[in-house]
C-alpha cells in the first residue's frame, strides 16, 4: 500500500509514523517551506501520550516535558476555588506531560528520520482525481504520483476539506480568541492554574523546570488582525482584573516579544471523512476549542488507529467505513465538551458570579473526572 500524508504538522507526523511502523509506504509533502512551529506549549494528556508511546517517542516527550496530575481553578484576585485532580488512570503513562510544541514537533521530526520518511517541503496537492481504486495526484512540484490513499492532516482551513466536501464545512469563529506566551515557571506552579475574571479566562501550564506557557481567553471579533507590535498592550490590558501571580506577571509584560494570538474556532466534519480514497483527519476533521487540551491528541489517534486498522487488512472501503465509525463519537465529546466549557466560563458575569463558583466547587471535580475517563477508554 501506498499513502500521501499532506501536512507535516503534529498529526501527520504522527500518521506518517505509526503508517511506516506497519510497513506501508508513506510520501509526506507539506506547504511550508521548511520546519517551522508556531504556538508556544501544548499539554497532552494520557491518551495522546499512549498516543507517543506507539510511535515509539514517549520517553524522549517526558524528558525534556513536565507532568502534572491536577488543576486548580482561581478568583481573579487569588482566591482558591477548588481543585481537580485528573481522572486518567496514570498507570502506564502520567496523566498529563507538557512541553514546548517546538521541543515536540522536533522529536516527531527526529522520529520519521529515524524510520526512513522524507518530508518534501514547499509542496503541496495542486489536483487529485479518485479512480476507483487509486488516487492519482498533481503535486506542486510539477510531480504526477499515484496512491492507494491520500490522508490529508492539512489543518483548520484545509485545502483538501474544501475539495472534497465544498466549504460548507469551513471553520465557524467562536467569538472567542486566546493570547499565549511562553514565561519563566514560579516553584508555586506544579500544575495547570485557571483564573477566572468577568469575560476573561487565564491560565499557566508548567512546561518544564524552568519554564511555563500562559493562555488569556476573551471575546474578540471573527474578522480581528491584531498588529503584532501592539500585543504586549492588548496582553496587559486583557490582565488589568488580576491580581496575585497573574498581576505579577502583567507587571513584568514590558513589550510584544513572544506573544501569540489565535482565534478560536470549530470544525466538525459530518462522517465520512473519506469520499473514496481520499480523507481529512486532524484538525481538518474536528477542530475544537483548546479547553480539554485535546486537539493534538485527537490528531496522533487518528493517525495511529488509521495504520492499526489499515494493516488489518480487509477492503480498504470497508476499513475507512469503520474508522470514522470508532473516530467519529471521541472526536465529537473532545469538541462538545470544549465548546461547553468555553461556553460557560465566558458567560460568567457581575450577577451570576457567586453562583458559578458555587456550580464549579460543587460539580466540575466529577464532571472533570468522568470526561477524563471517557477519553481514558481505548481510542
Amino acid at each position: 500500500m501506498r499513502v500521501l500524508v499532506v501536512g507535516a504538522g503534529i498529526g501527520g507526523l504522527g500518521a506518517a509514523i505509526a503508517l511506516t511502523q506497519r510497513g506501508i509506504d508513506v510520501d509526506v509533502v507539506e506547504v511550508k517551506p521548511e520546519f517551522s512551529v508556531y504556538g508556544v506549549g501544548i499539554n497532552q494528556p494520557a491518551n495522546s501520550l499512549r498516543a507517543l508511546r506507539s510511535l515509539g517517542v514517549l520517553e524522549r516527550c517526558l524528558a525534556v516535558g513536565y507532568q502534572f496530575d491536577q488543576c486548580d481553578f482561581y478568583g481573579a484576585d487569588g482566591e482558591h476555588l477548588v481543585n481537580i485532580p485528573y481522572g486518567f488512570s496514570g498507570e502506564d503513562v502520567p496523566c498529563n506531560n507538557a512541553l514546548s510544541r517546538l521541543d515536540l514537533h522536533r522529536i516527531l521530526l527526529e522520529r520519521a528520520e529515524d524510520v526512513g520518511i522524507k518530508i518534501r517541503y514547499h509542496t503541496s496537492v495542486a489536483d487529485l482525481a479518485d479512480r476507483g481504486d487509486e488516487v492519482e495526484v498533481e503535486l506542486t512540484d510539477g510531480r504526477h504520483e499515484t496512491y492507494d490513499l491520500v490522508v490529508a492532516f492539512d489543518g483548520i482551513k484545509s485545502w483538501t476539506r474544501r475539495k472534497i466536501f465544498g466549504d460548507q464545512y469551513d471553520p465557524v469563529h467562536s467569538g472567542f480568541g486566546v493570547l499565549r506566551i511562553t514565561l519563566p515557571r514560579p516553584a508555586e506552579v506544579t500544575g495547570m492554574r485557571v483564573y477566572q475574571a468577568l469575560g476573561v479566562k487565564l491560565g499557566f501550564c508548567p512546561l518544564s523546570e524552568n519554564s511555563m506557557y500562559m493562555f488569556v481567553v476573551t471575546a474578540q471579533p471573527a474578522d480581528v488582525v491584531h498588529d503584532p507590535a501592539t500585543l504586549g498592550d492588548l496582553l496587559r490590558s486583557q490582565l488589568e482584573p488580576f491580581g496575585d501571580l497573574p498581576g505579577r506577571v502583567r507587571d513584568s509584560i514590558s513589550g510584544p516579544a513572544g506573544i501569540v494570538y489565535s482565534p478560536i474556532s470549530d470544525v466538525m466534519l459530518p462522517l465520512p471523512w473519506f469520499a473514496g480514497r481520499v480523507g481529512v483527519l486532524g484538525d481538518a476533521a474536528h477542530a475544537c476549542a483548546p479547553h480539554l487540551t485535546q486537539g493534538a491528541g485527537m490528531a496522533l489517534e487518528d493517525g495511529v488507529v488509521l495504520a492499526e486498522m489499515l494493516a488489518a487488512g480487509g477492503p480498504i472501503e470497508q476499513t475507512l467505513r469503520q474508522f470514522g465509525e470508532r473516530r467519529f463519537p471521541r472526536a465529537k465529546l473532545v469538541q462538545d465538551v470544549s465548546h461547553q466549557i468555553l461556553a460557560n466560563e465566558m458567560s460568567i458575569n457581575a450577577d451570576n458570579y457567586a453562583a458559578s463558583v458555587e456550580a464549579m466547587r460543587t460539580h466540575l471535580p466529577e464532571q472533570s473526572r468522568a470526561v477524563d475517563r471517557l477519553l481514558d477508554a481505548p481510542a
